[in-house]
């Protein structure tokens, strides 16, 4: 288990992973709909994720909350040294269909796009959402592309986007029983 602690004077976040896992949580945030997304993440990856945020605002608690989960997971990778290290996924939710694709490549980059129409989504705002996938990307040091589709509902689409994330990351961070070394022509990462 991967541990990551951060403390500033706006936040104090904890977050562990666990790689080898079955997709657990024990997430508290402060903030409903993003413990909701967190638990789908865990369920769907099967990366088992215990996350305490104690924040002033929302807007820092998900960001600083993206960043610790990221950095927990690029951790919890190290040299990247047998995984699969692509992987894409579609998840439809009700009217919804969300896409996600993953390059755990250590080149940090991201196009999100989630159509997400509302300023909130039940006690969330809309541009947090969109922020905790960006600064995730950004601080797992990873190639993150998440699209919705379609969809008519503003919950339905993050949530078919966050099991999109899940279920490409854990093709991602899968061990290639084929491969030894790093998934590189380069040789590293």
């Amino acid at each position: 288990m991967d541990e990551v602690y951060r403390k500033t004077r706006e936040t104090e976040v904890c977050v562990k992973v666990n790689l080898d896992a079955n997709g657990k949580a024990n997430v508290s945030t402060g903030t409903s709909f993003l413990d909701h997304l967190i638990t789908s993440l865990a369920t769907h990856s099967l990366i088992d994720i215990t996350a305490k945020v104690k924040g002033d605002l929302r807007h820092h608690s998900v960001e600083d909350l993206a960043i610790c989960i990221g950095e927990a997971l690029n951790k919890a990778l190290g040299n990247r040294e047998g995984i699969i290290r692509f992987g894409n996924a579609l998840a439809p939710m009700d009217c919804t269909l969300a896409f996600s694709a993953v390059d755990l490549v250590k080149r940090p980059y991201f196009k999100i796009n989630l159509k997400l129409r509302g300023k909130k989504i039940e006690d969330m705002a809309t541009e947090d959402i969109n922020h905790f996938f960006e600064t995730f990307a950004t601080s797992l040091n990873a190639n993150v592309h998440i699209f919705v589709q379609y969809g008519s509902n503003d919950h339905h689409k993050a949530e078919a986007a966050i099991k999109a994330l899940a279920l490409s990351l854990r093709q991602a961070v899968a061990i290639d029983p084929k491969r030894t070394g790093v998934p590189s022509s380069k040789g590293v990462i």
